[in-house]
């Protein structure tokens, strides 16, 4: 067994509140020891990864980013964030609480268990979900890692999970509530571009909803015959046509706050009554289902009640839909995933980035927009 060092740096966040209901995040690199692995266990060298939207809610929750200044402590430089007056009651479960972050990543293996399937994976290439990644080393189980193929890089693999298998997860999503075509927004980022790879090969219709002409651009030049921009004064009359022409009645909304999901299921009711043998006052009883599953937008959800009776909006989450599927169909997601990592699930970056580096007020002005083409990769170690 490779002789580990005895601790590393791990990027924690911890929530404090005031008397005022709010309160401060404080980001702050600490040493951690690094565990010798039990016998179905690895530690893993984390070589890469990716700061995701849903790691800002861990990194930030539901602060001001705004508010951001910098200060050094005693393993490198500490963050510190305001929470706006009456937020700190929306996490109170984690207040000072110092949290590790970072949800997925990939590096290679140093260290490993006695059993062989932990055993199997001493020097290889592995991938992980589960948090803790914003860290030098990484104790995991051997079963949590996807190893990946020979050659294949940690900053390859590093976004291996999170977006990768929410596109997966859409399309499954589709199948199983029986769907036959899908409509995404904030369709140009990297998850949308796999949606969009995925959708092609698979033969599935799939409407993309974009903000700007460039990202149009951008899902035309990988193979989107269906692409409407929310900016446009055509924008209704373009996304009904869309949906008329791919008969999509499920929609994955990346937004979350505004009216773009009620426009969905509006445009949805108004191509489906187009070819209704009849006038119903309660609509298509064919059921136009909404998942919001991010939060770019943070204002209140409008619905505008002008779509009938048979809709639905929720939530879409990854983890509750692996365990909806169970371990097998799960492991054959993550299967696909890794045998075409280089090519449908390849991932970019505008920018890498190491520990220090992510909490440098510069950096994190520009990674917390969660803009399309910004998306930033940690390396660790430099």
């Amino acid at each position: 067994m490779t002789e580990l060092p005895a601790d590393g740096l791990t990027l924690h966040s911890t929530i404090r509140a005031d008397d005022s209901g709010g309160g401060t995040v404080e980001l702050a690199l600490i040493r951690v020891p690094v565990p010798e692995p039990g016998p179905d266990q690895v530690v893993i060298r984390v070589e890469a990864s990716p700061i995701n939207p849903s790691d800002l809610g861990v990194l930030f929750g539901p602060a001001d980013v705004s508010t951001v200044r910098a200060s050094n402590g005693e393993h490198g430089p500490v963050v510190v964030a305001d929470l706006p007056k009456g937020l700190a009651r929306l996490v109170a479960g984690r207040l000072d609480q110092a949290i590790p972050t970072g949800n997925e990543g990939a590096g290679v293996v140093v260290a490993a268990g006695s059993s062989p399937a932990a055993q199997a994976l001493i020097g290889r290439t592995v991938a992980v979900l589960g948090g803790s990644m914003y860290a030098e080393y990484r104790l995991a189980e051997a079963r949590q890692c996807l190893s990946l193929p020979e050659g294949t890089t940690p900053a390859e693999g590093a976004s291996c999970f999170v977006n990768p298998l929410t596109a997966l997860g859409m399309v499954e999503t589709m199948r199983l509530e029986g769907h036959t075509a899908l409509v995404h927004t904030a369709a140009a980022s990297n998850l949308g571009q796999m949606l969009q790879k995925i959708c092609t090969a698979d033969g599935v219709p799939l409407v993309n909803v974009v903000r700007r002409q460039e990202h149009e651009e951008l899902l035309r030049g990988i193979g989107a015959t269906h692409v409407v921009n929310s900016s446009s004064e055509t924008f209704m009359a373009d996304l009904i046509a869309a949906l008329a022409a791919t008969s999509a009645t499920l929609g994955f909304d990346a937004t979350g706050g505004g009216v773009l999901a009620g426009q969905i299921l509006t445009a949805m009711e108004a191509a489906l009554s187009a070819n209704a043998p009849e006038y119903s006052r309660y609509g298509s009883a064919t059921l136009k289902q909404v998942y919001i599953y991010g939060g770019l937008d943070r204002r209140q959800t409008v619905l505008t009640r002008n779509f009938g009776m048979a809709w639905g909006l929720g939530g879409w989450l990854l983890p509750h839909f692996l365990r909806r599927i169970g371990y097998e169909a799960s492991e054959r997601l993550r299967k696909r995933v890794a045998a075409e990592i280089t090519t449908t699930f390849a991932s970019s970056y505008a920018k890498t980035i190491t520990l220090r580096q992510a909490l440098d007020p510069a950096s994190i002005a520009v990674y917390a927009k969660q803009a399309t083409g910004e998306k930033y990769l940690v390396t660790p170690h430099g």
